[in-house]
């Protein structure tokens, strides 16, 4: 099934529906978003799906990669194909958490202090370069991960629906940093790496770029949007649907369990981690045009969803090990079930 015609420029957002039922239309909905995406971004197709199998999901999502691959250009891209709010802070040595979250600010011509929301509160939230805030800043964002909300001075706001942490870091530079602890980089449903483009991507994305344009402000124009807000709640709905064997489900499990006995990893990982494997491989069956889960989707998941909640052991990490080796090493080493 071909695709609808995307609405003009000036056309206004979908209206969005009360439900996608079942898998079908999400599949074809989805379709669009990665086609839509893919006008901006060039040449990072599968960074593009697991930050869509995310979003299908209901996760977050921390990019590490170095300046100038697209990170933000990808939030910006995904935002406006739903039509969500976006908002985008660059994280600082001297960021408060109010600065994120709000505060309560006193309001002379009325004698009473009143709330006044911090950024956060938007569909999309792009936190530059996240670990260059301090940990009690980075922890800011734990409760609006988890909770989908925010306490500000004994109140309890509920965030907009739906909500989505992109987090970027710089892999190259770690003076003036604050790594993550664990118990935040368990927050994020995915890791995903943003490599070099290839070179006749690269060769694209400096054509697009330079074709008659002046300076170097982020273009995406050219994605229109095809689904509302409320559309991307009925997508996440109808992921969350999806069948999954009990087989595939031992699979996952039996992944995880590996990875605590593993030799070459020094700190495996826990439920929470299996539970992410499933949620990830639904979303990748449904960008594969699949109403079923298979191991496949498993394994395409392994990858992003354990790099952050493993730790190579030292013997390996000096031979230039990285946890993406390790893991798919482990995956070869686990029986996937037979279809």
């Amino acid at each position: 099934m071909n695709p609808p015609t995307p609405p003009s420029p000036n056309a206004p957002p979908p209206t969005p529906s009360d439900a996608l039922p079942g898998a079908a239309p999400a599949v074809e909905a989805v379709a669009q978003m990665r086609e839509q995406i893919s006008r901006v971004v060039i040449g990072q197709r599968e960074v593009i799906d697991q930050v869509l199998a995310a979003l299908l999901a209901g996760g977050h999502v921390l990019l590490e990669g170095v300046p100038g691959v697209g990170k933000t250009l990808l939030a910006l891209a995904l935002a406006r194909t739903f039509g969500g709010g976006f908002k985008r802070m660059q994280f600082t040595a001297d960021l408060m958490p109010s600065d994120v979250t709000g505060h309560s600010i006193y309001r002379t011509d009325i004698g009473e202090f009143r709330i006044r929301r911090g950024p956060v509160f938007c569909h999309l939230f792009l936190a530059d370069e996240i670990n260059r805030a301090p940990a009690k800043t980075q922890a800011a964002l734990l409760e609006a991960m988890q909770e989908q909300q925010v306490s500000i001075e004994g109140h309890s706001l509920a965030l907009e629906q739906p909500f989505m942490v992109l987090a970027t870091q710089n892999p190259l530079e770690h003076e003036g940093t604050y790594p993550l602890p664990e118990a935040q980089l368990d927050r994020f449903l995915l890791k995903v790496n943003v490599d070099y483009p290839g070179a006749e991507d690269e060769l694209a994305i400096v054509r697009q770029v330079t074709a008659g344009r002046v300076g170097d402000r982020l273009e995406v124009d050219a994605v229109q949007p095809v689904v509302g807000p409320q559309d991307i709640m009925a997508l996440q709905r109808a992921t969350g649907a999806l069948l999954v064997d009990d087989r595939v489900l031992d699979y996952a499990v039996r992944l995880v369990r590996r990875s605590r006995t593993w030799t070459g990893l020094r700190q495996g990982t826990g439920p929470r981690g299996a539970i992410a494997l499933v949620r990830t491989a639904r979303a990748f069956a449904i960008l594969a045009g699949r109403e079923f889960v298979l191991p496949d989707d498993v394994k395409r998941a392994v990858a992003p969803v354990l790099r952050h909640r493993v730790a190579v052991s030292p013997e390996l990490e000096m031979s230039g090990q990285t946890p993406d080796h390790v893991l798919a090493a482990l995956v070869e080493d686990v029986e996937a079930p037979r279809q």
